[in-house]
């Protein structure tokens, strides 16, 4: 039995699609997930993604990070599932039920209404996730906002000077965030632009964060910074952020679909069975 794959990416941030929704694959874990991304041995990706049937939404999608864990959403993702759907969207995941639907931009996506309480970041203790107390070297003052996953975002001067490869992975793991945490550095630009660059809990830098985008926007908003529309530039190019106001999250952009190739699940150590997961 090969398991077929699709490629796909959203601004850069590539995907490993599986589609286990009308037929059965064996079980996925985190060290397929992580061999399947590697991208050296396997067949490269940020982030695997796991379609399966939903008793709340059209679709379940699971998503793993290139060093295995599972996580609760992934903006760029659910473009990207949304294009390989083909039509509206309810899909189920980890971080809550999310509406994708095609658009003359691309994808746009629902992505909920943001949560600020330093207990639904998580953070360790309580604090204001408005104006945190904490600071890593020149980073200091960020905001916390919760999109589906956790994120702190700094804003600054030119997110392009900050050394993410060495502050990223040390705010990710600091003990403050129990979850660890997605950390972006921005600048405010104009009333409805903005410039962004994201360490991805469990990814590492990455050209394109969805949800990066959402949450750093969101934070912006919240500080008065920029107006409830605002175009968020990341690596990879543009996405589209509204915040409406009943309180949901609108993000719109493009996805890609790369190529499709089938792979022998015994070569990432995953059992030939049709078990679903």
């Amino acid at each position: 039995m090969r398991i077929e794959f699709t490629k796909m990416h959203g601004l850069g941030n590539d995907f490993i699609v599986l589609d286990a929704r009308e037929r059965a694959l064996p079980p996925i874990d985190s060290a397929a997930a992580s061999a399947l991304a590697d991208r050296h041995t396997g067949i490269g990706c940020d982030q695997l993604i796991l379609l399966e049937p939903s008793s709340e939404g059209d679709f379940r999608m699971r998503i793993f990070n290139a060093d295995g864990s599972e996580v609760e959403a992934c903006g760029n993702a659910t473009r990207a599932v949304g294009l390989l759907h083909g039509q509206p969207a309810r899909i189920e995941t980890l971080g809550g039920l999310l509406h994708a639907s095609p658009s003359d931009s691309g994808i746009s996506v629902e992505m909920g209404k943001p949560r600020f309480d330093w207990d639904r970041i998580p953070l360790a203790y309580a604090m204001d996730t408005h104006s945190m107390p904490v600071g890593w070297d020149e980073l200091t003052d960020p905001i916390a906002v919760n999109v589906g996953n956790p994120h702190v975002i700094f804003f600054v001067a030119d997110p392009y000077a900050v050394e993410m490869d060495r502050l990223g992975p040390l705010i990710e793991t600091d003990p403050l965030f129990p979850e660890r945490i997605n950390v972006n550095v921005a600048a405010v630009t104009a009333r409805d632009a903005m410039t962004l660059r994201v360490w991805e809990r469990g990814a590492g830098l990455t050209r394109a964060c969805g949800t990066g985008a959402c949450a750093t926007a969101i934070g912006a908003m919240k500080r008065g910074l920029v107006d409830r529309r605002v175009t968020v530039t990341l690596p990879g190019g543009p996405l589209v952020i509204e915040w409406r106001e009943d309180g949901e999250i609108v993000m719109t952009g493009p996805a890609t679909e790369s190529f499709r190739g089938s792979f022998d699940p015994a070569d990432y150590g995953m059992p030939a069975g049709g078990t679903k997961v």
